[in-house]
């Protein structure tokens, strides 16, 4: 591990912080480690490759409505492996990863998990994003009594709904984003707001947890329209938009996202209410495509700008690199290919964070999984780094949830232009749950 990727862990369990505290600690942490270079490659590695593998079963959405998400995780989880293989492994032992196609279902999530946890023989399962998917998985890695790393941004492991065993360490949660987001909404778009969002888990949680944040600025949902994410033609949900609606909030996922930004904008043409969009609706989009004109001028929630800004950081460059991806956000072989830079820093982020734990438990094999839970659960501050390219972050061992900056950008000329940065104490809610006291 080198120097700048390094995270503060807590011996134990703590009180419950301030939200102030915390970000005052993660402030000095971030400090020192802004200062510190990027470390010659660990020695290790000439033993890492003799040494039994540790095995990462990564369930992966390869096929289903999950796909283009799939494809751009594993890429980045590839090119975290290659990194962290490069500066010797795990406790000097290389990684392996085993994949298996969840199809994007929840009972295929189930029995996948199982796979790669009884055939496989894996340390642990990573990767998951559909929270439907994590919903019916969740239960049964639990039953193993295998971790269970997932990249999935529900509020489904926040809340108290899963397992000791069900993480996540690597991207923050629905409710922490729109809990940020609202205010920018309220006081710069408009207090009036329509949301159109898929009819599963996901959208559930930015129907439930936007409606409160929103009402908590003044400002009130006046209509909620849910759609089922398979659809593949909108128009006929859009005459539900009411007349007096001043801002329209959507977020979408899916193969037809493309397909509903065009008939949203068809639909309204040139007089349109505000657009607030999260960019699952576009994300793996050319945002220069045919019929997205419309959208010059509206606002999109990134969880990490798909675009290298003026102030690019050098870690966001080099993770850039090394998942070949350039300055749009495309694969540099293929700038056709537009990535889900939203989300698969997650993959990045959560592999180091396994490292990491791994680490401070001297992790041997399965009978350390415990240990392993256990060392990540002690995680406080992980600050901006090589590991952390996204940003500065505060992990929840109770409620197993990490918390970081959200970004607000605005489609300027085809292009994601980063227009506000949220602190990390806008995200920070109240815990719901306390993993640590359940037994394993």
């Amino acid at each position: 591990m080198t120097a700048s990727d390094k995270m503060s862990t807590r011996p134990g369990r703590l009180a419950s912080p301030g939200r102030r505290d915390l970000i005052r600690k993660l402030g000095a942490t971030s400090a020192l480690a802004a200062g510190v270079g990027v470390m010659p490659l660990v020695g290790g590695y000439h033993q890492a490759r003799s040494a039994e593998p540790i095995r990462i079963g990564f369930q992966v959405h390869r096929t289903g409505i999950g796909a283009a998400y799939g494809r751009w995780y594993s890429r980045t989880t590839d090119a975290a492996v290659r990194k962290i293989n490069a500066e010797g492994g795990i406790n000097g032992r290389p990684v392996e990863i085993i994949a298996e196609d969840d199809g994007t279902d929840p009972k295929r999530g189930a029995e996948v998990v199982e796979k790669l946890a009884t055939q496989h023989r894996c340390d642990l399962v990573f990767g998951t994003l559909f929270s439907h998917v994590v919903i019916g998985s969740s239960p049964r890695a639990g039953e193993l009594k295998v971790p269970y790393f997932v990249v999935s941004e529900g509020h489904h492991v926040a809340s108290g709904m899963l397992n000791r065993y069900t993480l996540q360490p690597g991207i923050t949660d629905v409710k922490s984003q729109v809990q940020a987001m609202a205010p920018f909404v309220a006081n710069t778009l408009g207090k009036k707001v329509t949301m159109i969002f898929p009819d599963f888990a996901f959208g559930h949680d930015h129907r439930d947890y936007f409606s409160a944040a929103i009402e908590a600025e003044g400002g009130k949902v006046v209509a909620k329209i849910a759609i089922p994410p398979t659809e593949s033609s909108f128009t006929r949900y859009f005459p539900k938009i009411p007349r007096d609606t001043d801002v329209i909030y959507h977020v979408m996922v899916g193969p037809a996202v493309l397909t509903f930004v065009k008939e949203l904008g068809e639909f309204f043409g040139p007089s349109r209410p505000a657009i607030f969009g999260f960019i699952d609706s576009l994300e793996a989009v050319d945002m220069a495509s045919p019929g997205l004109e419309f959208l010059e001028g509206t606002y999109f929630w990134e969880g990490n700008p798909r675009y290298a800004q003026a102030n690019q950081s050098a870690y966001d460059k080099a993770y850039r690199q090394a998942v070949g991806v350039d300055d749009n956000g495309a694969s540099i072989s293929d700038a056709r290919d537009v990535s889900t830079y939203a989300h698969m820093f997650g993959c990045w982020e959560t592999l180091h964070i396994i490292k990491a734990g791994m680490e401070a438990s001297s992790y041997r094999g399965p009978a350390d999984r415990t240990g392993l839970i256990e060392a990540v659960e002690a995680m406080t501050t992980m600050p901006h780094s090589h590991a952390h390219p996204q940003g500065d972050k505060v992990f929840n061992g109770r409620t197993h949830q990490v918390f970081g900056h959200q970004y607000i950008s605005k489609v300027e000329n085809s292009r994601l232009v980063l227009t506000h940065t949220t602190s990390i104490e806008d995200t920070i809610y109240p815990d719901e749950v306390d993993y640590t006291t359940q037994s394993f």
